[in-house]
């Protein structure tokens, strides 16, 4: 699906230009609107619709009567916003989401498998710069 790491800019708007070779699969998929929200390590998650509906009905299967699941939904849901690519191919990043995210104007994109990743650009470098030298050690800690 969805892999790579792009770099972009929001434009005057809050709008950022999602990579062509990401469109190319939506088309593919026919897919048109997407949820962009809080992701985690205080970056964004866009998810296509599809991908949207199967985390909405795993995270509203958690029980609401657990504290942690109560705090995770409100933060997770209420952060979520609809997105549709316009003839530009750019979406719009809501001002609350940019500032969760500390994104000012550079941003990087990041294919993540079924999601994509924005980044304040800053943010992304500090990320790897803190944790390519983990690599293997997560590679093993998760596949053995």
């Amino acid at each position: 699906m969805f892999y790579g790491e792009y770099e972009h800019t929001l434009d005057a708007k809050d709008r950022v230009i999602i990579p062509a070779k990401f469109r190319e699969i939506f088309k593919e998929r026919y897919t048109e609107r997407f949820f962009i929200t809080r992701g985690l390590d205080r970056c964004l998650f866009v998810f296509t619709e599809e991908v949207w509906r199967t985390q909405e009905r795993k995270f509203r299967d958690m029980p609401f009567t657990k504290q942690e699941a109560r705090k995770f939904n409100r933060l997770f849901f209420s952060g979520a916003s609809d997105a549709v690519c316009d003839k530009q191919g750019r979406i719009l990043v809501p001002g609350y989401l940019k500032e969760f995210a500390e994104i000012k104007q550079e941003v990087m994109i990041i294919g993540v498998s079924d999601r994509i990743e924005i980044w304040a650009k800053e943010k992304w470098h500090s990320f790897m710069d803190g944790n390519k030298d983990d690599f293997e050690n997560l590679a093993e800690k998760l596949f053995n």
